[in-house]
């Protein structure tokens, strides 16, 4: 297994729990979420920057 660091956009929600959701939701496309954090907000576009690690397995894991 290894880790890889990711950056994603996704829609703002009205909820903080919903948004939480979606964010774990596009993390898990890339592999299983360590660790994120929200980087940029932006407001006219109702879109979040996040950035985090993942690990994936290593037969999956592109060089």
């Amino acid at each position: 297994m290894t880790t890889h660091f990711v950056s994603a956009e996704v829609d703002l929600h009205e909820t903080p729990e919903q948004l939480h959701s979606a964010i774990e939701i596009e993390l898990q496309k890339y592999g299983e979420p360590l660790r994120w954090a929200v980087t940029d907000v932006d407001v006219a576009r109702q879109k979040a920057v996040v950035e985090g690690y993942v690990l994936v397995e290593a037969s999956s894991a592109t060089p």
